[in-house]
Protein backbone atom coordinates (compact mmCIF):
# COMPACT_ATOMS: atom_id res chain seq x y z
CA UNK A 1 0.00 0.00 0.00
CA UNK A 2 1.22 3.48 -0.90
CA UNK A 3 1.04 6.47 1.43
CA UNK A 4 1.65 10.03 0.27
CA UNK A 5 3.23 11.91 3.18
CA UNK A 6 3.31 15.72 2.93
CA UNK A 7 5.23 17.67 5.58
CA UNK A 8 7.42 20.79 5.26
CA UNK A 9 9.57 20.07 8.33
CA UNK A 10 12.38 17.78 7.11
CA UNK A 11 12.95 16.12 10.50
CA UNK A 12 9.27 15.26 10.92
CA UNK A 13 9.07 14.11 7.30
CA UNK A 14 12.06 11.81 7.76
CA UNK A 15 10.80 10.37 11.06
CA UNK A 16 7.28 9.70 9.83
CA UNK A 17 8.56 8.30 6.55
CA UNK A 18 10.83 5.87 8.37
CA UNK A 19 8.00 4.83 10.71
CA UNK A 20 5.64 4.11 7.84
CA UNK A 21 8.34 2.26 5.93
CA UNK A 22 9.13 0.08 8.94
CA UNK A 23 5.42 -0.72 9.18
CA UNK A 24 5.60 -2.05 5.63
CA UNK A 25 4.09 0.80 3.62
CA UNK A 26 5.51 2.23 0.42
CA UNK A 27 6.06 5.91 1.26
CA UNK A 28 6.14 8.80 -1.19
CA UNK A 29 7.29 12.06 0.42
CA UNK A 30 6.40 15.64 -0.50
CA UNK A 31 7.73 18.77 1.19
CA UNK A 32 5.07 21.18 -0.11
CA UNK A 33 1.56 21.25 -1.51
CA UNK A 34 2.41 21.57 -5.20
CA UNK A 35 4.72 18.56 -4.98
CA UNK A 36 1.96 16.60 -3.22
CA UNK A 37 -0.50 17.25 -6.06
CA UNK A 38 2.06 16.25 -8.66
CA UNK A 39 2.94 13.04 -6.84
CA UNK A 40 -0.74 12.22 -6.35
CA UNK A 41 -1.19 12.08 -10.13
CA UNK A 42 1.96 9.99 -10.56
CA UNK A 43 1.60 7.33 -7.86
CA UNK A 44 -2.17 7.19 -7.04
CA UNK A 45 -1.64 6.57 -3.28
CA UNK A 46 -3.98 4.53 -1.07
CA UNK A 47 -3.87 7.17 1.69
CA UNK A 48 -2.64 10.75 2.14
CA UNK A 49 -1.17 12.36 5.27
CA UNK A 50 -1.22 16.16 5.05
CA UNK A 51 0.37 18.91 7.10
CA UNK A 52 -1.61 22.19 7.07
CA UNK A 53 1.03 24.89 7.46
CA UNK A 54 3.27 24.64 4.40
CA UNK A 55 4.92 27.28 2.21
CA UNK A 56 2.92 28.30 -0.83
CA UNK A 57 -0.12 26.06 -1.07
CA UNK A 58 -1.30 24.99 2.38
CA UNK A 59 -2.79 21.63 3.34
CA UNK A 60 -6.37 22.89 3.20
CA UNK A 61 -6.00 23.84 -0.46
CA UNK A 62 -4.29 20.54 -1.26
CA UNK A 63 -7.16 18.65 0.38
CA UNK A 64 -9.76 20.68 -1.55
CA UNK A 65 -8.05 19.97 -4.88
CA UNK A 66 -7.59 16.29 -4.12
CA UNK A 67 -11.26 15.92 -3.24
CA UNK A 68 -12.17 17.43 -6.61
CA UNK A 69 -10.32 14.51 -8.21
CA UNK A 70 -11.15 11.71 -5.79
CA UNK A 71 -13.76 11.30 -3.07
CA UNK A 72 -12.65 7.95 -1.68
CA UNK A 73 -8.93 7.92 -0.86
CA UNK A 74 -8.47 8.65 2.87
CA UNK A 75 -6.91 12.01 3.75
CA UNK A 76 -5.53 12.53 7.27
CA UNK A 77 -4.38 15.90 8.57
CA UNK A 78 -1.34 15.87 10.88
CA UNK A 79 -1.07 19.38 12.26
CA UNK A 80 -0.11 21.57 15.19
CA UNK A 81 -3.18 23.71 14.36
CA UNK A 82 -5.57 22.19 16.85
CA UNK A 83 -8.29 24.75 17.57
CA UNK A 84 -11.84 23.65 16.90
CA UNK A 85 -12.17 25.86 13.80
CA UNK A 86 -9.06 24.23 12.29
CA UNK A 87 -10.42 20.74 12.83
CA UNK A 88 -13.86 21.66 11.52
CA UNK A 89 -12.33 23.27 8.42
CA UNK A 90 -10.39 20.08 7.71
CA UNK A 91 -13.45 17.87 7.93
CA UNK A 92 -15.56 20.25 5.85
CA UNK A 93 -12.97 20.03 3.07
CA UNK A 94 -13.31 16.24 3.03
CA UNK A 95 -10.60 14.99 5.40
CA UNK A 96 -11.23 11.64 7.06
CA UNK A 97 -9.34 12.35 10.28
CA UNK A 98 -7.42 15.09 12.07
CA UNK A 99 -4.44 14.14 14.25
CA UNK A 100 -3.08 16.87 16.49
CA UNK A 101 0.65 17.35 17.00
CA UNK A 102 2.41 16.24 19.09
CA UNK A 103 1.21 12.68 18.59
CA UNK A 104 2.53 9.22 19.40
CA UNK A 105 3.57 6.72 16.75
CA UNK A 106 0.99 4.29 18.08
CA UNK A 107 -1.80 6.82 17.60
CA UNK A 108 -0.74 7.63 14.03
CA UNK A 109 -0.60 3.97 13.01
CA UNK A 110 -3.94 3.16 14.66
CA UNK A 111 -5.63 6.06 12.85
CA UNK A 112 -4.08 5.04 9.51
CA UNK A 113 -5.19 1.41 9.87
CA UNK A 114 -8.69 2.53 10.83
CA UNK A 115 -8.93 4.90 7.85
CA UNK A 116 -7.80 2.18 5.44
CA UNK A 117 -10.38 -0.27 6.80
CA UNK A 118 -13.18 2.27 6.40
CA UNK A 119 -12.11 3.26 2.89
CA UNK A 120 -11.68 -0.24 1.50
CA UNK A 121 -14.23 -2.47 3.28
CA UNK A 122 -14.59 -4.79 0.27
CA UNK A 123 -11.04 -6.03 0.84
CA UNK A 124 -11.87 -7.28 4.32
CA UNK A 125 -13.42 -10.57 3.19
CA UNK A 126 -10.09 -12.17 2.29
CA UNK A 127 -8.68 -14.21 5.15
CA UNK A 128 -6.18 -16.96 5.87
CA UNK A 129 -6.09 -19.48 8.70
CA UNK A 130 -2.89 -20.55 10.42
CA UNK A 131 -3.69 -23.10 13.11
CA UNK A 132 -6.00 -21.22 15.50
CA UNK A 133 -4.96 -17.81 14.12
CA UNK A 134 -7.27 -16.18 11.56
CA UNK A 135 -5.72 -13.30 9.61
CA UNK A 136 -7.55 -10.64 7.58
CA UNK A 137 -4.59 -9.30 5.56
CA UNK A 138 -6.31 -6.29 4.03
CA UNK A 139 -7.66 -5.15 7.39
CA UNK A 140 -4.25 -5.49 9.10
CA UNK A 141 -5.73 -7.58 11.88
CA UNK A 142 -6.05 -11.12 13.17
CA UNK A 143 -8.11 -13.02 15.70
CA UNK A 144 -7.14 -15.85 18.00
CA UNK A 145 -9.49 -17.49 20.51
CA UNK A 146 -11.82 -14.51 20.30
CA UNK A 147 -9.01 -12.00 20.91
CA UNK A 148 -8.39 -9.28 18.33
CA UNK A 149 -4.80 -8.63 17.27
CA UNK A 150 -3.66 -5.49 15.43
CA UNK A 151 -0.95 -6.17 12.84
CA UNK A 152 1.43 -3.98 10.92
CA UNK A 153 1.59 -4.31 7.15
CA UNK A 154 5.06 -5.82 7.50
CA UNK A 155 3.75 -8.46 9.92
CA UNK A 156 0.94 -9.31 7.51
CA UNK A 157 3.46 -9.77 4.69
CA UNK A 158 5.51 -12.10 6.89
CA UNK A 159 2.49 -14.21 7.82
CA UNK A 160 1.33 -14.41 4.21
CA UNK A 161 4.77 -15.61 3.13
CA UNK A 162 4.91 -18.23 5.89
CA UNK A 163 1.43 -19.49 4.99
CA UNK A 164 2.28 -19.58 1.28
CA UNK A 165 5.37 -21.71 2.04
CA UNK A 166 3.71 -23.74 4.82
CA UNK A 167 5.77 -26.68 6.08
CA UNK A 168 8.80 -25.38 4.19
CA UNK A 169 11.61 -23.29 5.68
CA UNK A 170 11.68 -19.69 4.46
CA UNK A 171 15.20 -18.33 4.20
CA UNK A 172 16.26 -14.99 5.61
CA UNK A 173 17.03 -13.74 2.13
CA UNK A 174 13.53 -14.57 0.90
CA UNK A 175 11.98 -12.86 3.92
CA UNK A 176 13.98 -9.70 3.32
CA UNK A 177 13.30 -9.74 -0.42
CA UNK A 178 9.55 -10.40 -0.20
CA UNK A 179 8.69 -8.44 2.96
CA UNK A 180 11.14 -5.54 2.75
CA UNK A 181 11.82 -5.27 -0.96
CA UNK A 182 14.87 -4.80 -3.13
CA UNK A 183 15.16 -1.06 -2.43
CA UNK A 184 15.67 -1.57 1.29
CA UNK A 185 18.44 -3.66 2.80
CA UNK A 186 17.91 -4.37 6.50
CA UNK A 187 20.27 -6.72 8.28
CA UNK A 188 19.23 -10.14 9.58
CA UNK A 189 18.85 -8.76 13.10
CA UNK A 190 15.99 -6.57 11.83
CA UNK A 191 14.17 -9.71 10.69
CA UNK A 192 14.73 -11.41 14.06
CA UNK A 193 13.36 -8.37 15.89
CA UNK A 194 10.21 -8.36 13.75
CA UNK A 195 9.69 -12.09 14.29
CA UNK A 196 10.15 -11.58 18.03
CA UNK A 197 7.51 -8.84 18.13
CA UNK A 198 5.10 -10.88 16.00
CA UNK A 199 5.51 -13.92 18.25
CA UNK A 200 4.70 -11.78 21.29
CA UNK A 201 1.37 -10.77 19.75
CA UNK A 202 0.35 -14.37 19.07
CA UNK A 203 -0.41 -16.99 21.74
CA UNK A 204 2.01 -19.83 21.12
CA UNK A 205 3.90 -17.66 18.67
CA UNK A 206 7.14 -19.63 18.92
CA UNK A 207 5.30 -22.83 17.99
CA UNK A 208 3.41 -21.17 15.13
CA UNK A 209 6.57 -19.55 13.72
CA UNK A 210 9.35 -22.08 14.12
CA UNK A 211 13.01 -21.20 13.97
CA UNK A 212 14.92 -23.23 11.40
CA UNK A 213 18.52 -22.93 12.48
CA UNK A 214 20.91 -21.73 9.82
CA UNK A 215 18.05 -21.04 7.40
CA UNK A 216 15.21 -18.86 8.69
CA UNK A 217 11.67 -19.59 9.86
CA UNK A 218 8.77 -21.94 9.07
CA UNK A 219 5.02 -22.28 9.64
CA UNK A 220 4.21 -25.94 10.16
CA UNK A 221 0.61 -26.47 9.09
Amino acid sequence: MKILLTEDDPLTLEALGELLHLEGFEVVEASDGEMALRLWDEVKPDLVCLDIMMPGMDGYEVCRRLREKDSRTPILFLSAKSEERDVVAGFELGADDFIRKPFTTGEVMARIRSALRRAYPEKGSRRIKMADLVVWPDELRAEQAGRGIELTLREVKMLLLLEEKKNLPVSRDEFLDRCWGMDYFPDSRTLDQHVHMLRKKIAGGSELIETVRGVGYRFRA
